[in-house]
Protein backbone atom coordinates (compact mmCIF):
# COMPACT_ATOMS: atom_id res chain seq x y z
CA UNK A 1 0.00 0.00 0.00
CA UNK A 2 1.75 3.55 -1.56
CA UNK A 3 -0.44 6.12 -0.14
CA UNK A 4 1.37 8.85 -1.88
CA UNK A 5 4.18 7.76 -4.72
CA UNK A 6 5.58 11.45 -4.46
CA UNK A 7 5.82 11.92 -1.16
CA UNK A 8 7.16 8.56 -0.93
CA UNK A 9 10.18 9.10 -3.97
CA UNK A 10 10.94 12.14 -1.91
CA UNK A 11 11.59 10.15 0.95
CA UNK A 12 13.04 7.28 -0.76
CA UNK A 13 15.84 9.64 -2.13
CA UNK A 14 16.25 11.74 0.60
CA UNK A 15 16.91 8.25 2.18
CA UNK A 16 19.40 6.80 -0.66
CA UNK A 17 21.49 10.18 -0.59
CA UNK A 18 21.89 10.11 3.39
CA UNK A 19 22.90 6.48 3.09
CA UNK A 20 25.40 7.32 0.28
CA UNK A 21 26.69 10.59 1.42
CA UNK A 22 26.67 9.93 5.34
CA UNK A 23 26.15 6.60 6.56
CA UNK A 24 29.05 4.99 4.24
CA UNK A 25 31.55 6.97 4.47
CA UNK A 26 31.25 6.66 8.31
CA UNK A 27 31.11 2.71 8.38
CA UNK A 28 34.84 2.04 9.40
CA UNK A 29 34.81 5.03 11.93
CA UNK A 30 31.57 3.00 13.39
CA UNK A 31 33.57 -0.52 12.82
CA UNK A 32 36.80 0.81 14.86
CA UNK A 33 35.07 2.42 17.48
CA UNK A 34 31.90 1.06 18.00
CA UNK A 35 30.06 3.95 18.15
CA UNK A 36 27.72 5.95 15.91
CA UNK A 37 28.99 9.79 15.66
CA UNK A 38 26.12 11.95 17.81
CA UNK A 39 25.93 14.02 14.67
CA UNK A 40 24.75 11.08 13.05
CA UNK A 41 22.50 10.22 15.49
CA UNK A 42 21.31 13.80 15.19
CA UNK A 43 20.77 13.81 11.43
CA UNK A 44 18.91 10.54 11.69
CA UNK A 45 16.56 12.49 14.43
CA UNK A 46 16.07 15.36 11.98
CA UNK A 47 15.06 12.94 9.36
CA UNK A 48 12.88 11.38 11.22
CA UNK A 49 14.11 8.17 10.48
CA UNK A 50 13.36 7.15 14.77
CA UNK A 51 9.15 7.39 13.68
CA UNK A 52 9.62 6.00 10.51
CA UNK A 53 6.64 3.32 11.50
CA UNK A 54 5.06 5.24 14.37
CA UNK A 55 1.16 7.10 13.25
CA UNK A 56 1.41 10.15 12.26
CA UNK A 57 -0.88 11.73 15.05
CA UNK A 58 1.95 10.96 17.34
CA UNK A 59 4.63 12.54 14.94
CA UNK A 60 5.97 9.73 13.22
CA UNK A 61 5.46 9.16 9.53
CA UNK A 62 3.09 6.15 9.54
CA UNK A 63 4.97 4.73 7.20
CA UNK A 64 2.54 1.59 5.82
CA UNK A 65 4.37 -1.99 5.74
CA UNK A 66 5.08 -1.64 2.02
CA UNK A 67 6.09 1.66 2.56
CA UNK A 68 8.43 0.24 5.56
CA UNK A 69 10.12 -2.40 3.84
CA UNK A 70 10.74 -0.24 0.27
CA UNK A 71 12.55 2.17 3.05
CA UNK A 72 14.41 -0.65 4.66
CA UNK A 73 15.89 -1.88 1.32
CA UNK A 74 17.89 1.80 1.09
CA UNK A 75 19.20 1.91 5.14
CA UNK A 76 20.26 -1.45 4.59
CA UNK A 77 22.59 -0.73 1.86
CA UNK A 78 25.10 0.27 4.84
CA UNK A 79 26.25 -0.80 8.05
CA UNK A 80 23.09 -2.83 9.95
CA UNK A 81 24.31 -0.41 13.12
CA UNK A 82 23.04 2.36 11.61
CA UNK A 83 19.63 0.29 11.22
CA UNK A 84 19.56 -1.27 14.46
CA UNK A 85 19.60 2.15 16.06
CA UNK A 86 16.52 3.78 15.01
CA UNK A 87 15.09 -0.35 14.09
CA UNK A 88 13.99 -0.89 17.48
CA UNK A 89 11.61 2.52 17.98
CA UNK A 90 9.99 1.73 14.35
CA UNK A 91 9.52 -1.73 15.22
CA UNK A 92 9.52 -4.12 18.10
CA UNK A 93 10.29 -1.63 20.85
CA UNK A 94 6.86 0.89 20.40
CA UNK A 95 4.95 -1.99 17.99
CA UNK A 96 3.31 -3.21 21.45
CA UNK A 97 2.48 -0.36 22.70
CA UNK A 98 0.88 0.81 18.68
CA UNK A 99 -1.02 -2.76 18.94
CA UNK A 100 -2.03 -3.10 21.97
CA UNK A 101 -1.15 -0.15 24.78
CA UNK A 102 -3.90 2.17 26.54
CA UNK A 103 -4.09 5.55 24.76
CA UNK A 104 -2.47 7.41 27.85
CA UNK A 105 0.49 5.11 27.09
CA UNK A 106 0.73 5.58 23.20
CA UNK A 107 0.04 9.95 23.87
CA UNK A 108 2.65 9.82 26.68
CA UNK A 109 5.51 7.63 24.91
CA UNK A 110 4.87 7.59 21.01
CA UNK A 111 5.95 11.55 20.32
CA UNK A 112 8.79 11.05 22.43
CA UNK A 113 9.93 7.85 20.55
CA UNK A 114 9.14 9.24 16.90
CA UNK A 115 11.19 12.50 17.81
CA UNK A 116 14.49 10.11 18.57
CA UNK A 117 13.91 11.61 22.45
CA UNK A 118 13.70 8.23 23.60
CA UNK A 119 15.27 5.10 22.52
CA UNK A 120 13.45 1.95 22.99
CA UNK A 121 14.47 -1.59 23.54
CA UNK A 122 12.77 -4.52 23.50
CA UNK A 123 13.09 -7.18 26.45
CA UNK A 124 11.85 -10.91 25.46
CA UNK A 125 15.01 -13.63 25.54
CA UNK A 126 16.54 -14.78 28.98
CA UNK A 127 19.07 -16.91 29.57
CA UNK A 128 17.18 -20.19 29.92
CA UNK A 129 14.46 -19.13 27.19
CA UNK A 130 15.48 -17.91 23.72
CA UNK A 131 13.75 -19.93 20.66
CA UNK A 132 11.04 -21.29 23.13
CA UNK A 133 10.15 -17.72 24.36
CA UNK A 134 6.66 -19.32 26.09
CA UNK A 135 8.86 -20.77 28.95
CA UNK A 136 10.87 -17.21 29.80
CA UNK A 137 11.33 -17.30 33.60
CA UNK A 138 10.96 -13.54 34.62
CA UNK A 139 8.29 -12.78 37.13
CA UNK A 140 6.15 -9.95 37.95
CA UNK A 141 4.35 -9.97 41.31
CA UNK A 142 1.50 -7.58 41.99
CA UNK A 143 2.00 -5.66 45.29
CA UNK A 144 -0.80 -3.00 45.73
CA UNK A 145 -0.55 -0.53 43.11
CA UNK A 146 2.77 -1.80 41.59
CA UNK A 147 4.30 -5.12 40.17
CA UNK A 148 7.54 -6.03 41.62
CA UNK A 149 10.14 -7.42 38.80
CA UNK A 150 12.83 -10.28 39.18
CA UNK A 151 14.64 -11.58 36.35
CA UNK A 152 17.40 -11.30 33.79
CA UNK A 153 17.12 -10.39 29.92
CA UNK A 154 19.66 -11.59 27.51
CA UNK A 155 21.46 -10.05 24.45
CA UNK A 156 18.89 -7.33 24.48
CA UNK A 157 19.45 -4.69 21.74
CA UNK A 158 19.79 -1.07 22.40
CA UNK A 159 19.62 -1.40 25.84
CA UNK A 160 22.53 0.71 26.96
CA UNK A 161 20.95 3.89 24.81
CA UNK A 162 17.66 2.96 26.17
CA UNK A 163 14.56 5.23 27.47
CA UNK A 164 12.29 2.38 27.93
CA UNK A 165 12.38 -1.10 27.53
CA UNK A 166 9.40 -3.14 26.57
CA UNK A 167 9.77 -5.93 28.98
CA UNK A 168 8.06 -9.49 28.83
CA UNK A 169 7.19 -11.32 32.70
CA UNK A 170 5.41 -13.82 34.05
CA UNK A 171 2.76 -12.55 35.89
CA UNK A 172 0.41 -15.59 36.52
CA UNK A 173 2.87 -18.66 37.26
CA UNK A 174 -0.17 -21.12 37.44
CA UNK A 175 -0.52 -20.98 33.83
CA UNK A 176 3.51 -22.37 32.49
CA UNK A 177 2.75 -20.88 28.86
CA UNK A 178 2.09 -18.19 27.05
CA UNK A 179 -1.08 -17.22 29.04
CA UNK A 180 0.61 -16.04 31.86
CA UNK A 181 2.92 -13.59 30.23
CA UNK A 182 2.49 -9.80 30.23
CA UNK A 183 3.95 -6.94 28.82
CA UNK A 184 5.41 -3.86 31.12
CA UNK A 185 6.64 -0.58 30.03
CA UNK A 186 10.15 -0.07 32.35
CA UNK A 187 11.68 3.37 32.23
CA UNK A 188 15.45 3.91 32.34
CA UNK A 189 16.61 4.97 35.73
CA UNK A 190 13.81 2.84 37.93
CA UNK A 191 15.58 1.09 40.76
CA UNK A 192 15.85 -2.24 40.54
CA UNK A 193 16.83 -1.95 36.59
CA UNK A 194 20.32 -2.54 35.73
CA UNK A 195 22.22 -3.70 33.04
CA UNK A 196 25.68 -5.97 32.29
CA UNK A 197 28.22 -5.75 30.66
CA UNK A 198 28.59 -4.70 27.05
CA UNK A 199 28.28 -8.13 24.66
CA UNK A 200 31.70 -8.41 22.42
CA UNK A 201 29.77 -9.85 19.29
CA UNK A 202 30.72 -11.47 16.11
CA UNK A 203 30.32 -8.26 14.21
CA UNK A 204 27.66 -5.84 14.11
CA UNK A 205 29.80 -3.02 16.03
CA UNK A 206 27.82 -0.06 16.75
CA UNK A 207 24.79 -1.94 17.72
CA UNK A 208 25.07 -2.43 21.49
CA UNK A 209 23.70 -5.48 23.34
CA UNK A 210 23.68 -6.30 26.93
CA UNK A 211 22.25 -8.27 29.75
CA UNK A 212 19.12 -6.36 31.31
CA UNK A 213 18.69 -7.25 35.12
CA UNK A 214 15.64 -6.54 36.57
CA UNK A 215 16.01 -7.10 40.92
CA UNK A 216 12.84 -6.56 42.66
CA UNK A 217 12.24 -3.76 40.50
CA UNK A 218 8.93 -1.63 41.47
CA UNK A 219 6.70 -0.69 38.38
CA UNK A 220 3.49 0.94 38.31
CA UNK A 221 0.62 -1.22 37.65
CA UNK A 222 -0.45 1.59 34.68
CA UNK A 223 2.83 0.43 33.30
CA UNK A 224 0.91 -2.88 31.60
CA UNK A 225 0.82 -2.71 28.34
CA UNK A 226 -3.17 -2.18 27.36
CA UNK A 227 -3.65 -2.23 31.09
CA UNK A 228 -4.67 -5.66 31.55
CA UNK A 229 -2.49 -9.24 32.13
CA UNK A 230 -2.09 -11.90 30.15
CA UNK A 231 -1.48 -10.66 26.89
CA UNK A 232 2.07 -9.47 26.07
CA UNK A 233 3.06 -12.93 24.32
CA UNK A 234 -0.03 -12.34 22.03
CA UNK A 235 1.43 -8.66 21.76
CA UNK A 236 5.22 -10.14 21.37
CA UNK A 237 4.06 -12.23 18.43
CA UNK A 238 1.78 -9.42 16.61
CA UNK A 239 5.21 -7.48 17.04
CA UNK A 240 7.23 -10.22 15.63
CA UNK A 241 5.38 -10.88 12.48
CA UNK A 242 5.54 -7.13 11.57
CA UNK A 243 9.73 -7.65 12.73
CA UNK A 244 9.97 -10.29 10.15
CA UNK A 245 9.23 -8.52 7.51
CA UNK A 246 11.37 -5.89 8.61
CA UNK A 247 14.51 -8.09 9.06
CA UNK A 248 13.96 -9.59 5.46
CA UNK A 249 13.69 -6.49 3.59
CA UNK A 250 16.94 -5.46 5.84
CA UNK A 251 18.46 -8.66 4.34
CA UNK A 252 17.45 -7.94 0.62
CA UNK A 253 19.51 -4.52 1.30
CA UNK A 254 22.07 -5.82 2.78
CA UNK A 255 22.68 -8.32 -0.47
CA UNK A 256 22.34 -5.64 -2.89
CA UNK A 257 24.92 -4.03 -1.39
CA UNK A 258 27.48 -6.82 -1.21
CA UNK A 259 26.84 -8.05 -4.59
CA UNK A 260 27.01 -4.55 -6.01
CA UNK A 261 30.58 -4.43 -4.45
CA UNK A 262 31.44 -7.89 -5.68
CA UNK A 263 30.33 -6.69 -9.31
CA UNK A 264 32.26 -3.92 -9.24
CA UNK A 265 35.44 -5.43 -7.57
CA UNK A 266 35.24 -8.57 -10.56
CA UNK A 267 35.23 -5.93 -12.76
CA UNK A 268 38.23 -4.21 -11.77
CA UNK A 269 40.24 -7.11 -10.46
CA UNK A 270 42.29 -8.41 -13.84
CA UNK A 271 43.46 -11.92 -13.34
CA UNK A 272 45.08 -13.84 -16.99
CA UNK A 273 44.87 -10.76 -18.96
CA UNK A 274 41.55 -9.96 -18.25
CA UNK A 275 38.71 -9.05 -15.59
CA UNK A 276 37.34 -11.75 -13.17
CA UNK A 277 33.94 -10.75 -14.31
CA UNK A 278 34.46 -12.59 -17.77
CA UNK A 279 35.11 -15.69 -16.47
CA UNK A 280 31.85 -17.91 -16.44
CA UNK A 281 32.39 -19.23 -12.89
CA UNK A 282 32.30 -15.98 -11.60
CA UNK A 283 29.23 -14.94 -13.38
CA UNK A 284 27.35 -17.64 -12.17
CA UNK A 285 27.87 -16.44 -8.70
CA UNK A 286 27.04 -13.33 -9.62
CA UNK A 287 24.03 -14.60 -11.33
CA UNK A 288 22.62 -16.50 -8.90
CA UNK A 289 22.90 -13.96 -6.22
CA UNK A 290 21.12 -11.49 -8.56
CA UNK A 291 17.99 -14.16 -8.90
CA UNK A 292 17.94 -14.72 -5.41
CA UNK A 293 17.90 -11.25 -4.40
CA UNK A 294 15.09 -10.77 -6.81
CA UNK A 295 12.89 -13.66 -5.65
CA UNK A 296 13.54 -12.30 -1.73
CA UNK A 297 12.38 -8.87 -2.73
CA UNK A 298 9.34 -9.63 -4.96
CA UNK A 299 8.54 -11.79 -1.53
CA UNK A 300 8.72 -9.15 1.10
CA UNK A 301 7.09 -6.77 -0.91
CA UNK A 302 4.16 -9.53 -1.74
CA UNK A 303 4.15 -10.15 2.17
CA UNK A 304 3.91 -6.57 2.88
CA UNK A 305 0.86 -5.70 0.49
CA UNK A 306 -0.56 -8.33 2.56
CA UNK A 307 -0.31 -7.15 5.77
CA UNK A 308 -1.65 -3.47 4.84
CA UNK A 309 -4.46 -5.68 3.26
CA UNK A 310 -4.77 -6.67 6.93
CA UNK A 311 -4.36 -10.60 6.12
CA UNK A 312 -3.10 -13.09 8.52
CA UNK A 313 0.66 -13.67 7.41
CA UNK A 314 2.10 -15.38 9.84
CA UNK A 315 3.45 -17.88 7.50
CA UNK A 316 4.18 -15.25 4.72
CA UNK A 317 6.49 -13.27 7.15
CA UNK A 318 7.97 -16.78 8.57
CA UNK A 319 8.66 -17.70 4.84
CA UNK A 320 10.07 -14.15 4.44
CA UNK A 321 12.55 -14.64 7.16
CA UNK A 322 13.74 -17.99 6.25
CA UNK A 323 14.56 -17.31 3.03
CA UNK A 324 15.83 -13.84 2.77
CA UNK A 325 18.38 -14.22 5.55
CA UNK A 326 19.28 -17.45 4.41
CA UNK A 327 19.86 -16.11 0.77
CA UNK A 328 21.93 -12.74 2.56
CA UNK A 329 24.39 -15.38 3.59
CA UNK A 330 24.57 -17.02 0.56
CA UNK A 331 25.57 -13.71 -0.67
CA UNK A 332 27.60 -13.15 1.30
CA UNK A 333 29.82 -16.41 1.26
CA UNK A 334 29.77 -15.52 -2.74
CA UNK A 335 31.03 -11.89 -2.59
CA UNK A 336 33.78 -12.75 -0.10
CA UNK A 337 34.91 -15.96 -2.96
CA UNK A 338 34.63 -13.51 -5.91
CA UNK A 339 36.70 -11.09 -3.86
CA UNK A 340 39.37 -13.63 -2.90
CA UNK A 341 42.10 -13.43 -0.52
CA UNK A 342 40.86 -9.44 -0.24
CA UNK A 343 37.56 -10.45 0.85
CA UNK A 344 39.20 -12.09 4.21
CA UNK A 345 40.68 -8.53 5.09
CA UNK A 346 39.02 -5.88 6.09
CA UNK A 347 40.46 -3.49 3.51
CA UNK A 348 37.35 -3.99 2.13
CA UNK A 349 33.11 -4.00 3.04
CA UNK A 350 32.53 -7.47 2.46
CA UNK A 351 34.47 -8.75 5.06
CA UNK A 352 32.89 -7.11 7.39
CA UNK A 353 29.36 -7.48 5.93
CA UNK A 354 30.27 -11.12 5.83
CA UNK A 355 30.13 -11.23 9.90
CA UNK A 356 27.03 -8.46 10.41
CA UNK A 357 24.71 -10.51 8.56
CA UNK A 358 25.10 -13.58 9.99
CA UNK A 359 23.08 -12.64 12.53
CA UNK A 360 20.19 -12.01 10.54
CA UNK A 361 19.82 -16.06 10.43
CA UNK A 362 19.30 -16.13 14.44
CA UNK A 363 17.45 -13.19 15.75
CA UNK A 364 13.35 -12.40 15.28
CA UNK A 365 13.68 -16.34 15.33
CA UNK A 366 15.89 -18.18 13.84
CA UNK A 367 16.09 -20.11 10.75
CA UNK A 368 14.68 -23.14 12.41
CA UNK A 369 11.75 -21.89 14.29
CA UNK A 370 10.58 -19.91 10.99
CA UNK A 371 10.54 -23.86 9.33
CA UNK A 372 8.52 -24.80 12.14
CA UNK A 373 5.94 -21.88 12.25
CA UNK A 374 5.77 -22.84 8.20
CA UNK A 375 5.01 -26.22 8.77
CA UNK A 376 2.80 -25.81 11.75
CA UNK A 377 0.68 -23.27 10.27
CA UNK A 378 0.05 -25.27 7.07
CA UNK A 379 -0.60 -28.24 8.97
CA UNK A 380 -3.16 -26.32 11.06
CA UNK A 381 -4.80 -24.74 7.55
CA UNK A 382 -5.09 -28.02 6.14
CA UNK A 383 -6.59 -29.74 9.18
CA UNK A 384 -9.77 -27.16 9.14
Amino acid sequence: MIRDQETLSILLDSLSRFVRERLMPAENEVAETDEIPAAIVSEMRELGLFGLSIPEEYGGLGLTMEEEVLAAFEIARTSPAFRSLIGTNNGIGSQGLIIDGTDEQKRHYLPKLASGELIASFALTEPNSGSDAASLRTTAVRDGDHYVINGTKRFITNAPEAGIYTVMARTNPDIKGAGGISAFIVEKGTPGLSLGKLDRKMGQKGAHTCDVIFENCRVGATNIIGGKEGIGFKTAMKVLDKGRLHISAICVGAAERMLDDALRYAMERKQFGQPIAEFQLVQAMLADSRAEIYAARSMVLDAARRRDNKEDVSTEASCCKLFASEMCGRVADRAVQIHGGAGYVSDYAVERFYRDVRLFRIYEGTSQIQQLVIARNMIRDASR
